[in-house]
């Protein structure tokens, strides 16, 4: 029976609400023992911290804006964001980051408000969760003045090509993959193979992008066994080498254990 960690799950979103309890006890039946929470923004901290009471050891909290909930007010939301670390606690910070597929015009806000959620990662040396999407060159033009400073973290779902992962890589970033690894002709395949394995880790996103043969469904958490085993089988080694690599990295980078 492997054991594997969904590093990066929305279980606490609307689309769950009708068998959400199902939904987790059929992943930890499947193999999968952990959800990482991203937050998104304002509205999704209750829900998310409720199921995180309800599943103890199972559900864990990150805190962050996600960038497409970058609106004019976003300094207050994270003024209020920040208060929560007082009396709970996060994994890590996120998801933040840069999302130009939507609307560029809050490009510059959306670049303030990860400067400042960066800031709370190296504060409170927890791993910053990047969210990027048509923006991988942007986003390593933040980080560059980073570099050497401690600065760790994953690219959720990462888009880019082989170079840019090896920059990622030598930056301390690990690189998040899901079922758009199971894709025809998915860029993220080429990473999974050349990138060495302590850089990967495993992630659904559910409800959004799930693997092949699912594709076009609500994502689940218990569909992650078939993102590792692509992973095993573009690599040549086995579905118990990538659980047990990606688990033992989710648990050292997010301090699980």
């Amino acid at each position: 029976m492997i054991s594997i960690t969904d590093t990066h799950t929305h279980l606490y979103l609307e689309q769950f609400n009708t068998d959400r309890h199902q939904v987790i006890e059929e992943a930890i039946t499947s193999g999968v023992s952990k959800f990482l929470l991203p937050n998104v923004d304002d509205q999704t901290i209750e829900p998310m911290l409720g199921l995180s009471r309800n599943f103890p050891g199972h559900c864990i909290p990150m805190m962050g804006l996600h960038p497409t909930s970058v609106k004019p007010d976003f300094k207050e939301v994270l003024k209020r964001m920040r208060t929560l670390f007082e009396t709970n606690h996060f994994c890590g910070i996120g998801e933040t980051g840069i999302d130009l597929y939507w609307d560029k015009t809050r490009f510059a806000g959306q670049v303030e408000a990860f400067h400042i959620q960066i800031e709370w990662s190296l504060e409170m040396n927890l791993p910053l969760v990047i969210h990027s999407r048509n923006s991988v060159q942007e986003i390593m033009d933040v980080l560059i003045p980073y570099r050497n400073s401690g600065l760790k973290g994953v690219m959720h779902c990462f888009p880019g090509n082989t170079y840019q992962a090896r920059w990622f890589t030598s930056m301390g970033f690990c690189l998040g993959i899901g079922g758009v690894v199971t894709y025809k002709n998915s860029e993220m395949a080429k990473v999974a193979k050349e990138i060495p394995l302590e850089y990967l880790l495993l992630e659904t996103d559910a409800p959004y992008l799930p693997p092949a043969p699912h594709r076009g469904q609500r994502n689940l958490p218990s569909y992650l066994p078939l993102v590792a085993a692509k992973i095993a089988a573009i690599r040549g080694i086995s579905i118990e080498e990538v659980a047990r690599v990606t688990t033992q990295t989710a648990n050292t980078l997010f301090k699980l254990t």
